[in-house]
């Protein structure tokens, strides 16, 4: 019995055995049927999937410039077998191809150095231990070096051309390099300080020699140096910006007078090293770091070509339109005789011997930030950039406009007189003035000949005749009402000019507006003299009780703006008119919602363009092509008649 029980409990246990076993094999045949099925249905592990252009061109364009490697940099670390090496301590792997490129001349060793070096560079700054230790500046230098020897060292193989992908991605990892390693402070604070110093990385030691032979600044008058790349921009069409080498910067100057503006200028950091391998592999290698003005010479020589300077004009101004004291300019300078702002000209960029200077007028309640647009345009033409230098004049617009004209005549003649004071700049003396509204009013005031035209608005005695109570009071009265063409000034652009008035200066708009307005001490002592100066004429009624305002010398009913309406512009000096006109109506009805046409056309002018947009058109492409047309005109006839001589770098940079 027990015999049987065991022999049951056996054929149990085997029959047990034999379902588990194929149970077993029915679970593997199907999970081997599973996997069939699966590899069956996904991708081999090498093949193509199709993403579109854009996915693609991401692979394509990958770089360290974006946090990847390039194919190029992979190869370099599979070929060199320091692909993990460099996965667990890429220090010891960038030591490792640094030594390699002395035996192996091929230059994708340099490119794939320039690239880990960079990247690891950033991974040295983002760590907070590094950062206590800062070893990051030097890795950038050590990609810097890397890249310039890429570009444009010596070796068995021919430099990079300009249809080798990798030839831009040097470039820019050259310039970011550069800035990078002298950069100091945490975002978005950062700076870029040019100085010397030596960097040990490895067996090689860098030692660093400053210079800056194309920038004329004094160094104690900057505050910093911000890097160019690391912001972006609004508000402006343009980016004036050239491709080459260097890191291009913005100098921000110092503020010793509280009535002026932190200036922004451009200006671009190179690092140059030796070109032959020899001196690398000497493990000592000596950089001069040079620094240049953004407006200065275009290229520099190394190893026998002309390299193009990276720089960025756009930058430093729309950099210096951050100040938000400069976008109240115009409404404080309209409303106080006291000036918010020194009233001058101002330079955008260095006076250059050679170039012809176009000077911007703003108008009424306004400033140069509304140039900014067109300035920004003009001078990415490198024709314009290359023959013409702009310059901007500042005022108090709630001033009469022949009070205001004045003060711009004299300043152009200081300029004249301060830069140039033995004459020997034609170019000088070819100015361009472009005024926009009031601005425009100025304008002309630079080029006719009034006679006694404004004076007989006032009285019908002649000013040789008139007694005033000093010599000051009469020659301010005389610079107010007497005018005659500046020599230096060549021609003239109105831009929405109310030579005839402004049909919005009505009598409420200018009662209101003086209640919130103050004048100069010297217009107040001027008007008591005009007020008694009657002879057989009324004095005008904008003079009859106080200091007459912008406005009311801007009336439609201004006896003296309908006499200088009437002053043509004089012979020799050329004018132009741009006109902007509001809809698609008839322009001889119509207006830019300020001017109406009938204002600002005036016969005698060497062209008229209709612009349909409203008052503040300076910035419209239309108007700014227009201009652009006209300085080349400008441009042609001065080299038609010998007078635009070639230009010659300044010796010193006047702001």
């Amino acid at each position: 019995m027990i015999n049987r029980e065991s022999d049951v409990h056996s054929k149990s246990a085997v029959v047990a055995g034999e379902y588990r076993a194929r149970r077993q094999s029915v679970w593997m045949t199907v999970l081997v049927l599973a996997w069939l099925v699966m590899v069956a249905g996904c991708a081999h592990p090498i093949g193509a999937d199709y993403t579109g252009d854009e996915k693609a061109y991401e692979q394509l364009a990958a770089s360290a410039l974006q946090g990847e490697m390039t194919p190029t940099t992979k190869l370099v670390l599979h070929r060199t077998g320091t692909d993990r090496l460099y996965q667990k301590d890429p220090g010891e792997a960038l030591q490792v191809l640094s030594e390699k490129v002395c035996s192996d001349s091929r230059r994708d060793l340099w490119f794939a150095l320039a690239e880990l070096n960079f990247l690891f560079g950033g991974e040295l700054a983002r760590s907070d231990w590094h950062r206590r230790i800062p070893l990051a500046p030097d890795r950038y230098l050590f990609a810097a070096v890397s890249a310039w020897y890429f570009l444009l060292g010596e070796g068995s193989e021919a430099a990079p051309g300009p249809f080798d992908r990798r030839y831009r991605i040097a470039c820019d990892l050259y310039n970011r390099a550069v800035a990078k390693a002298f950069m100091t402070g945490e975002r978005p604070d950062v700076k870029v300080w040019p100085t010397e110093r030596t960097a040990i990385l490895g067996k090689h030691q860098f030692t660093v020699r400053f210079s800056q032979p194309g920038f004329k600044w004094d160094l104690g008058l900057l505050d910093r140096f911000l890097p160019a790349d690391e912001f972006s921009l609004r508000g402006l069409t343009v980016r004036d910006r050239q491709a080459g080498m260097g890191a291009p910067l913005i100098a921000v100057s110092k503020l010793p007078d509280p009535k002026q503006f932190a200036r922004c200028i451009p200006a671009t950091l190179l690092l140059r090293s030796p070109t032959r391998l020899a001196d690398y592999c000497s493990n000592r290698l000596e950089l001069s770091l040079e620094l240049y003005d953004g407006f200065g010479a275009d290229t520099v020589e190394v190893a026998n070509h002309r390299i193009p300077l990276e720089r960025d004009l756009t930058a430093p101004l729309a950099c210096t339109l951050n100040d938000d004291r400069i976008w109240r300019v115009g409404a404080r300078q309209f409303f106080s005789s006291d000036e918010w702002v020194t009233n001058r000209i101002y330079f955008t960029q260095p006076y250059v011997p050679g170039k012809m200077p176009v000077i911007f007028v703003h108008g009424t309640f306004s400033s140069p930030i509304w140039w900014a647009e067109m300035w920004n345009t003009l001078n990415a033409d490198p024709v314009l950039r290359e023959k013409f230098q702009f310059w901007s004049f500042v005022y108090n617009s709630g001033n009469p406009f022949t009070f205001s004209g004045a003060n711009l005549r004299d300043q152009i003649n200081q300029q004249v007189q301060s830069l140039d004071p033995d004459g020997k700049d034609a170019a000088l003396r070819q100015m361009v003035i472009i005024g926009h509204s009031q601005g425009g009013l100025l304008a002309k005031l630079t080029a006719v000949d009034t006679g006694d035209r404004l004076w007989q608005t006032v009285t019908t005695n002649a000013f040789a005749a008139t007694s005033f109570r000093s010599q000051t009071e009469g020659e301010w009265v005389r610079r107010n009402f007497f005018f005659t063409p500046l020599p230096s000034v060549k021609r003239v652009v109105f831009i929405a000019t109310p030579h005839r008035g402004s049909y919005r200066a009505t009598s409420f708009v200018r009662r209101l507006a003086r209640r919130f307005m103050s004048f100069p001490k010297d217009a107040f002592a001027a008007t008591e003299s005009l007020l008694k100066i009657r002879g057989g004429s009324p004095v005008p009624s904008e003079v009859r009780k106080s200091v007459p305002t912008s406005l009311d010398t801007m009336s439609p009913k201004s006896k003296l703006l309908l006499a200088l309406a009437d002053t043509p512009v004089a012979p020799g000096i050329h004018s132009h008119s741009i006109i902007p006109v509001k809809g698609s109506g008839a322009p001889q009805k119509s207006s830019d919602g300020v001017v109406k046409y009938v204002s600002a056309s005036i016969s005698g002018v060497d062209s008229e363009l209709i612009v349909r947009s409203g008052h503040s058109c300076q910035g419209m492409p239309q108007t700014i092509e227009e201009v652009r047309r006209i300085l080349l005109i400008h441009l042609d006839s001065m080299v038609a008649s010998g007078d635009a001589p070639a230009l010659h770098t300044a010796t010193s940079p006047s702001y």
